[in-house]
């Protein structure tokens, strides 16, 4: 995967793109399995133990380019994970002709 960000003047690069990396992955975990379920009104996941996320081992490369900027630094963390469920789901789109509209993929998939 590849991630571009602009997030103004950068501070310490190396945190922006461990940020990014974490965005991305945490951003692929929810659009592919991040399931959230109910009974009785309560939500049945704890914890990462019952919550699928990605592992390392199971993780894409990511490379982040930094878009050079002298505007006032902003918040990074955030910016990577909301285009990953459309990005995957055209993706799918471009290789099976299916439009997928719901979350987490897997299971429009099924």
């Amino acid at each position: 995967m590849v991630a571009v960000v602009d997030v103004g003047t950068v501070v310490n690069p190396d945190i922006v793109v461990q940020q990014a990396q974490g965005a991305t992955n945490f951003g692929l975990s929810a659009a592919l399995t991040g399931k959230i379920t109910l009974a009785h009104g309560r939500v049945q996941q704890n914890n990462f133990y019952d919550y699928t996320v990605l592992r390392m081992a199971d993780a894409p490369s990511i490379e982040v380019h930094i878009v050079p900027s002298a505007a006032s630094p902003t918040g990074v963390g955030e910016v990577c994970t909301p285009p990953i469920a459309p990005a995957v789901a055209n993706a799918i789109f471009v290789l099976t002709g299916k439009r997928v509209r719901q979350l987490p993929l897997s299971d429009a998939l099924a």
